[in-house]
């Protein structure tokens, strides 16, 4: 059926009440019902393990797999190179490597150590043992959203990483995640998707170790399972259907605008907002996306979401246009105006902020070395997207000389006494009792 997009144009300071009213932090808690659905699933897997596995997947994905089957056995990884081109593979280890590149970066600035007279502090990591990613692979195969949570978790030294997608009917997992796995050396690949997945990592079964922390992004039901099975597993966050808001000024082409609000409608559910000074580019960048999304690729899923999750808006200010962005919160801000650099380095709530017309999302979800997975829904308000920070400890190495002790015992006494723990007091105090 074709449809023709009706993108919502409005004029104001803020975004509309029934927008924000659905984001964090004034969404309420988790739908009941599904909640209820979700929690019987994972209570299912609790208690009967592989059995609840292979009838939750011939009842969801319509494939028919037996105990032997849920593990991916190096025989269908070596299938999986030949179904593949070398077009892809070289794609595929070229964004490992971005991705790899930064998130090392990242580890390097966590180690150091601080010194001043009589003290030293060595800032320190350590990998978690044992994690698990989800890779949604119902609709689409993303072996992308593999190399993005699969590398940063290698790049912190786990030692073990298992990672669950969902199988196609005849029981088979898209031959592109395959070869990405085998690519960013995952240990374990289960033939497993949805609810029952996330359990199964979570609280394991007859053929699966539970892991000690859950990442990666997925559907309602995926996320809900998450959430609830957090009580007993960290998981990374919330991150459910895909955002993009733009903010520009007249400076900006609105043709790319309009092609970058259409990449990521591309998405199930996805939010598709520019916030603009200009109405002349406004009205602009409306009529290319009416003139080109009737004939665009996937324009059923794009003229949807952009006729009900698309939105643009003029303001008076670039003030009031960053000021709508950090209220918003979104996965993905594109910032097209005069001054890129000065208006990205004043927002405060994105999981991810794109400078000038050369840095669509469509390019930092593959190959600019940042990381796909992000918060949505308003959750950048306090979640940052994923890195290699998920999959690490911090601690510190402590040392201090003795006249450093001396040196802060009297603060030592005083805030021991106020809390009444005297024993405090005299653990310290022994060090020196000698020279008193």
């Amino acid at each position: 059926m074709n449809r023709k997009v009706k993108i919502k144009i409005v004029k104001g300071s803020s975004l509309p009440p029934e927008i924000l009213n659905k984001r964090w932090p004034y969404i309420g808690g988790l739908d009941e019902k599904l909640a209820k659905r979700v929690e019987r699933i994972i209570r299912d897997v609790r208690l009967r393990g592989d059995s609840a596995l292979i009838e939750l997947e011939e009842k969801f994905d319509g494939a028919k797999l037996s105990s032997g089957r849920l593990r991916v056995n190096q025989d269908d990884i070596e299938k999986a190179y030949e179904k593949v081109s070398d077009r892809l593979i070289s794609a595929i280890e070229y964004s490992k490597s971005r991705v790899e590149a930064f998130q090392k970066e990242i580890l390097n600035h966590l180690r150091f150590t601080y010194e001043e007279k009589g003290l030293r502090i060595r800032s320190c990591i350590s990998p978690i043992r044992r994690v698990g990613c989800y890779i949604p692979g119902g609709a689409a195969p993303y072996p992308s959203t593999l190399v993005m949570t699969v590398t940063p978790a290698k790049v912190a030294g786990v030692k073990e990483v298992a990672v669950a997608s969902p199988p196609r009917c005849r029981g088979e997992i898209n031959h592109s995640i395959l070869v990405a796995a085998d690519i960013c050396g995952v240990n374990e690949i289960y033939r497993i998707g949805g609810v029952q997945a996330i359990a199964a990592l979570a609280y394991g079964t007859q053929s699966i170790r539970p892991v000690e922390k859950i990442v990666g992004p997925g559907n309602k039901y995926v996320q809900t399972a998450k959430i609830l099975i957090s009580k007993d597993r960290p998981i990374d966050f919330p991150a459910g259907p895909s955002e993009i808001f733009v903010i520009a000024d007249d400076s900006a082409d609105p043709r790319l605008i309009a092609l970058d609000m259409i990449s990521q409608a591309e998405h199930v559910d996805a939010s598709s907002i520019l916030v603009t000074t200009s109405r002349r580019l406004a009205e602009r960048v409306i009529d290319i996306l009416e003139e080109i999304s009737e004939s665009v690729p996937n324009k059923e899923m794009v003229c949807e979401n952009l006729s009900r999750n698309g939105l643009v808006l003029i303001c008076n200010s670039l003030e009031e246009a960053i000021k709508i962005a950090n209220e918003f919160a979104p996965e993905h801000i594109e910032i097209m105006t005069e001054d890129a650099w000065e208006t990205a380095e004043r927002v405060t709530s994105a999981g991810l902020v794109l400078v000038k017309e050369n840095t669509p999302v469509a390019a930092s979800d593959y190959c600019l070395g940042t990381i796909h997975v992000l918060p949505t829904g308003g959750f950048s308000h306090v979640y940052s997207g994923l890195s290699v920070l998920d999959f690490v400890k911090h601690f510190c190495i402590v040392e201090a000389s003795k006249s450093r002790l001396v040196e802060d015992w009297g603060r030592v006494k005083a805030l021991a006494e106020s809390e009444g723990l005297i024993n405090h007091i005299l653990a310290v105090e022994e060090r020196f009792a000698d020279e008193a």
